[in-house]
């Protein structure tokens, strides 16, 4: 229990960190899963690294969504999508990102506290439900939903 609220502090923190020198991108690409996984992947792994993997799908979901109607990629600035890059927009944004890191640390806070509870199959359906809508997400407006 103790790694696992370390490695999401030391996440959180070394996200802060990273996403102070971005001010001006809505959501970077460390915000991203790198991998989906099948069911059969899914029930062979243990419950801690199941907890994880449910964190960084929550982690996703939650940086993406505010963010949908203007972009779903990461690293996409302000003026990428014509917004002026004036320092009322960025103080703005750098805002919503320290309001978010804020939300994240009390979300990975309920996770690791209470999701040890639940049920490993219910764990596993939640990952597999969070990886279709990041999939959908991804594919964006203009894809075929």
């Amino acid at each position: 229990m103790k790694t696992i609220t370390f490695s999401i502090l030391f996440f959180l923190i070394f996200n802060f960190t990273y996403s102070q020198t971005k001010k001006n991108v809505f959501f970077d690409q460390q915000a991203l899963i790198s991998k989906f996984h099948t069911i059969d992947e899914l029930e062979d792994m243990k419950k801690g690294e199941l907890i994880k993997l449910y964190t960084e799908r929550v982690k996703e979901v939650t940086t993406v969504l505010p963010y949908l109607a203007l972009t779903n990629e990461a690293g996409v600035k302000l003026s990428d999508i014509g917004i002026k890059e004036s320092s009322d927009h960025l103080k703005s944004l750098d805002k919503h990102h320290e309001a978010i890191l804020d939300s994240f640390e009390s979300t990975n806070n309920m996770i690791s506290e209470f999701i040890p509870y639940a049920d490993t199959e219910k764990i596993v359906w939640a990952i597999l439900y969070f990886e279709e809508v990041i999939k959908k997400i991804r594919i964006g407006a203009n894809g075929n939903f």
